[in-house]
């Protein structure tokens, strides 16, 4: 009869070979961890009746290589983006550039001048990385970098309007991925927020009678990721600007997507840029580093000196700031537009860039490799709370499956993981958004699914 005392005792398995490879891979603590875990699991099921024999030594280390396994596994992980969709936020927006990554892993590597004036020998300032690039391309004043835009949002409230009432549209009281919402920040900046308009018409008087009343900051936020449409009316950009600086106030516009491009050479709607921003006279701008700049993950802050220089003391701005990586990638990024190379370098504008005919190829030669599927017209989208709404043709590989649920699934579970969309009871998958170098992964994940089938 088969009793809890045949189960072997972690001892007794310490002793193996198998159990001495387990921890030369994972060490001697976590492998005791799965041990232990995987022989209370037995003694639980065995006392409660699921099981009524003792698994063999075989399926007991079985058992715990997969909780190893399992518990090293990591969540974030790199994927095949086949969606179509540019940049999508839950797959981490914008892919960088080879010059970006390289840029990040020197400094990562080693150690850096990250708070270190070489000339001098003593210790400088972080504050100044990307900040002359900055100036230089955008012709700000003065700029600074921070860990996002939701966070350069908040340090310029908070260093330029504790206290003090903010003037903006309701049309413009926007709320981003996340639960992030203006009226928020705005009041855990300490500021008042002041509404003018109505959701659809703003009209110039509004802001002019707010500012006649008490006065405070104005501030615009850029609505990227949705469209107000019909009956509809707002002033332009610098008729605002210039209504404020007469009332001797501050101008701060929230651009959000940070496009420096004008995305109607893409056939696009129009995006505003950072450049326009300035030229109509804003005091202060913030913009994103990881949407259509195509950098990694940062808010800029560009604008006044003087006012730069306030907010860069404010004692948040060390809670936001960003860290030695995001610098060098950000630099090595806006460096692509200083040097004329953005649309030849950057991952996401050569997406943009592609026209049908060139997606249209890369469609057939998988269907080709596959010996599978067809090649249909589609839509690529921007994503990434830039340009809703916006989308331009494309070309998919469109796959006939009993269960395209469950295919999405299965590509899911490929390494690397595949994602792709359904439409009409079809997998589709979008050219696009493939990374040239990952074709020979996509296409070996695919096929995988397709055998199965």
């Amino acid at each position: 009869m088969t009793t809890l005392r045949d189960l072997p005792s972690v001892d007794e398995l310490l002793q193996t070979k198998t159990v001495a490879e387990l921890i030369a891979q994972y060490g001697r603590p976590l492998t005791l961890s799965a041990i232990r875990e995987t022989l209370d699991t037995i003694r639980t099921r065995f006392l409660s009746g699921a099981i009524t024999t003792l698994p063999l030594r075989d399926l007991i280390f079985a058992q715990v290589d997969a909780a190893l396994v399992s518990w090293v596994k990591p969540t974030l992980r790199s994927v095949i983006n086949a969606s179509g969709v540019i940049l999508h936020t839950n797959l981490g927006r914008a892919p960088l550039s080879d010059a970006t990554i390289r840029a990040m892993e020197l400094v990562a590597r080693g150690y850096s001048t990250l708070e270190y004036d070489l000339e001098k020998g003593v210790r400088g300032s972080r504050l100044i990385h990307a900040e002359s690039v900055l100036q230089k391309l955008t012709g700000a004043e003065s700029a600074v970098v921070v860990n996002n835009n939701a966070s350069a949002v908040l340090l310029v409230l908070s260093a330029l309007a504790n206290r003090k009432r903010v003037i903006i549209s309701r049309s413009q009281l926007v709320e981003i991925g996340g639960g992030f919402r203006i009226p928020d920040v705005m009041k855990q900046s300490g500021a008042k927020l002041v509404e003018v308009g109505t959701t659809n018409k703003v009209h110039l008087r509004d802001y002019e009678e707010a500012l006649a009343e008490q006065g405070g900051l104005v501030m615009r936020a850029h609505r990227s990721n949705f469209k107000i449409v019909g009956f509809t009316a707002e002033p332009e950009l610098k008729e605002v600007v210039d209504v404020t600086h007469k009332a001797g106030s501050i101008f701060v516009d929230d651009l959000g997507s940070g496009a420096l491009y004008d995305t109607a050479k893409y056939g696009l709607a129009h995006e505003p840029t950072v450049q326009e921003s300035l030229a109509a006279g804003t005091d202060v701008v913030c913009f994103s580093g990881d949407k259509l700049l195509g950098g990694p993950q940062a808010g800029i802050i560009i604008g006044k000196k003087v006012l730069l220089d306030k907010i860069k003391k404010h004692p948040l701005a060390r809670a936001v700031r960003a860290d030695k990586t995001c610098l060098a990638g950000v630099t090595a990024t806006l460096l692509h537009y200083l040097k004329d190379e953005a649309e030849r370098e950057i991952p996401i504008l050569k997406m943009m860039s592609l026209t049908p005919k060139q997606v249209k190829g890369r469609a057939e030669a998988w269907r080709q490799e596959l010996g599978a599927g067809e090649i249909v017209e589609g839509e690529s989208t921007v994503g990434g709370g830039s340009l809703p709404d916006e989308s331009f043709p494309t070309f998919l590989l469109s796959l006939t499956v009993e269960s395209p649920e469950k295919f999405l699934k299965k590509l899911r579970g490929q390494n690397p993981p595949l994602i792709a969309r359904t439409a009409n009871d079809k997998v589709l998958l979008d050219p696009r958004t493939v990374l040239p170098e990952q074709e020979g992964a996509l296409l070996v994940g695919l096929k995988n699914v397709l055998k199965d089938l």
